[in-house]
């Protein structure tokens, strides 16, 4: 893990999906909120490619993905369905690049990971990827590639950036416990080995040797201490899903340099406690863990909860600002 990981993190950012369908308004709210820590926003309302599943196929190589009925199949060759994706994400990156002349800082983008992609991909008969081995041997490696192009094309439209990746696992506990479900409903494909998860994970981590890798998880349960061995040099998370079976190992990764991404700020429009509010959680967290309360704006970056695609616009952009000031006044009162 790298050790100046905190110099590339800023105190807070968006978790990836944003309202709307207008990728410059997108572009404009998510700059001007998080001017320490913006993030290539995804607009999943434009439909199939623009949701979380059809981006990250579209940045797949030699890989081809296309829309059923059930969901994201993979096929013989580029459809329509690929390159819409690949089109709405050039013009997610040209309104991105438009608003960020002359930035230099951390910066974010987002990606689906090896695991929760293989639950989500049909292979050809139907079933998902994750029930073939070899399958998910070949996706994670098409994935590593496609993320590799992807990570260089970002750094030459914004060359003051130090890029973070995220990469996007809400499946992976289900995908360890046996949980996800085969195209009939009625049974469940098998436990991927710890193992096996853990060496595919740091794989496709690795692809991002100038930057930190952040690994995304609203789901509970969250295999902390899997993802740290993996090499993220951070995790996101909802903050109202950890247990005190957690303390032990988010203890450990903090004390190891990990950062968390914590999510404290409702992803649906609600009302908005006051900043200190929102970061209560946090400061309860480190109380229970006895960490000095100095590491938290060093360790800790402030989210919402999870994306905010289901958000108004104007609730959207109100998040985000109270996520800066949520994030400041960690930084100001870390009693």
């Amino acid at each position: 893990m790298s050790q100046n990981s905190q110099f590339m993190f800023g105190p807070a950012t968006g978790v990836g999906s944003m309202p709307g369908e207008d990728a410059r308004e997108a572009a404009k709210t998510v700059t001007g909120s998080l001017d320490d820590f913006p993030f290539l926003a995804e607009l999943p309302a434009r439909g199939p490619g623009a949701d979380m599943i059809g981006r990250t196929a579209g940045l797949l190589v030699e890989l081809y993905a296309r829309v059923e009925p059930s969901g994201w199949r993979l096929g013989d060759r580029p459809g329509r369905d690929t390159k819409r994706a690949q089109s709405w994400l050039g013009e997610d990156l040209d309104a991105l690049e438009e608003f960020t002349q002359g930035y230099e800082g951390p910066l974010k983008v987002q990606a689906v990971g090896p695991w929760t992609l293989a639950a989500a991909l049909e292979l050809r008969n139907g079933e998902a990827v994750l029930s073939d081995a070899g399958a998910c041997r070949d996706l994670a490696a098409s994935l590593a590639e496609g993320l590799r192009a992807h990570l260089e094309e970002v750094g030459r439209r914004i060359p003051g950036a130090q890029v973070s990746l995220q990469l996007d696992e809400p499946s992976v506990t289900a995908v360890l416990r046996g949980q996800v479900r085969s195209a009939s409903g009625y049974r469940t494909h098998r436990a991927v080995d710890r193992q096996l998860v853990e060496s595919t994970l740091r794989d496709v981590v690795g692809v991002h040797a100038d930057g930190p890798v952040v690994v995304h998880s609203c789901a509970p349960d969250v295999p902390f201490a899997l993802l740290r061995r993996a090499g993220a040099a951070a995790v996101s998370f909802d903050l109202s899903l950890l247990t005190e079976r957690d303390d032990d190992v988010i203890g450990e990764a903090v004390e190891a340099g990990a950062r968390l991404f914590a999510g404290v700020v409702p992803g649906t429009d609600a009302r908005l406690s006051d900043p200190a509010g929102s970061v209560m959680g946090v400061r309860t967290l480190w109380r229970r863990l006895g960490l000095s309360p100095g590491l938290l704006a060093e360790a800790v970056t402030v989210t919402p909860a999870c994306g905010l695609a289901g958000a108004s616009p104007e609730y959207a952009r109100k998040a985000l600002a109270h996520c800066v000031q949520a994030a400041r006044s960690l930084a100001d009162n870390p009693e």
